[in-house]
């Protein structure tokens, strides 16, 4: 770094010795560490004529560019102490939870750390962060990923939901009631069924039904009238709450995984990263409360 300094105050003031007084070093210093960077890029930067000095055509595009960058750092130095937690954090989301639980809560985490900026990419499966340069993802399931450090968010509570319509044709009264009904599965938790079925004491034998892969569409199928759908309980509460779903039998149970915030390991010192993993533990409580 310290010979680009020398050069860039050399061709600005097109003086060795103008350049050694404002450097507060000696000419020949000064003379040295240009001869120094010519050696490294290959190229003569100046033509020196008697007691003067120019910049050579391949030194003036160098000084152009170098001048650039000098500026370039300078403005990002003067940012990170303007604001030390500046940043853009990219982050991965699952497309139902981050749309319908994070996305409303973001305004929250931006208002509080003005200077991050959010980059949101989705993700349904685990992934390697640090060649996809991503600093997070919202993860389900166990706490299991590579090069990363877990978050505990919170538990996933899930609710058998369907239309009004499809509850009054069927009558659903029991479980056990939900083994002849049409189900709605999800592509991604093909065990999800069995795993809920397993919780009330019963065998499921079958998987037929319409499958999706997104809870979203599950939801939508589901008002619509075409099946069951298992459904976590707190990204749904709004059509619960209207009716658009009803619990087809009232009974909720916890799901086998657990949500939590994946950060890339060798990340994991940056700033936005750590606000927001801050942040969103806090958010998380307000779900396990």
């Amino acid at each position: 770094m310290g010979l680009l300094v020398a050069f860039e105050a050399c061709a600005r003031l097109q003086k060795f010795t103008a350049a050694a007084e404002e450097l507060s070093l000696t000419q020949s210093a000064v003379s040295r560490q240009i001869r120094a960077l010519e050696d490294i890029v290959g190229v003569e930067l100046f033509a020196r004529e008697r007691q003067t000095v120019r910049l050579t055509p391949a030194g003036e595009a160098y000084a152009n560019e170098l001048r650039q960058a000098l500026r370039a750092i300078s403005q990002a130095t003067l940012r990170l102490k303007a604001s030390p937690d500046a940043g853009t954090l990219t982050l991965a989301i699952l497309p139902t939870m981050g749309t319908r639980w994070l996305a409303p809560l973001l305004p929250d985490f931006t208002q509080k750390n003005p200077g991050v900026t959010l980059n949101l990419v989705t993700r349904l499966e685990p992934f390697n962060m640090e060649t996809d340069g991503v600093d997070a993802a919202l993860h389900y399931g166990a706490p299991e990923w590579p090069r990363a450090e877990l978050d505990f968010l919170f538990e996933e509570t899930v609710v058998p939901a369907c239309s009004r319509a499809l509850k009054a044709q069927h009558g659903f009264a029991a479980p056990a009631e939900l083994l002849a009904a049409p189900l709605l599965h999800l592509s991604s938790r093909p065990q999800a069924w069995a795993d809920w079925f397993g919780a009330q004491g019963l065998v499921f034998g079958g998987d037929a039904g319409m499958s999706t892969d997104q809870f979203a569409t599950a939801m939508q199928a589901a008002a619509a009238g075409l099946g069951v759908a298992l459904l976590p309980e707190f990204l749904f509460q709004e059509e619960l709450a209207r009716g658009t779903l009803v619990p087809a039998v009232d009974v909720r149970s916890r799901s086998a995984g657990r949500y939590y915030l994946a950060c890339a390991a060798n990340r994991a010192w940056y700033p936005p990263l750590t606000a927001f993993r801050r942040w969103i533990r806090a958010q998380a409580a307000g779900v396990a409360a």
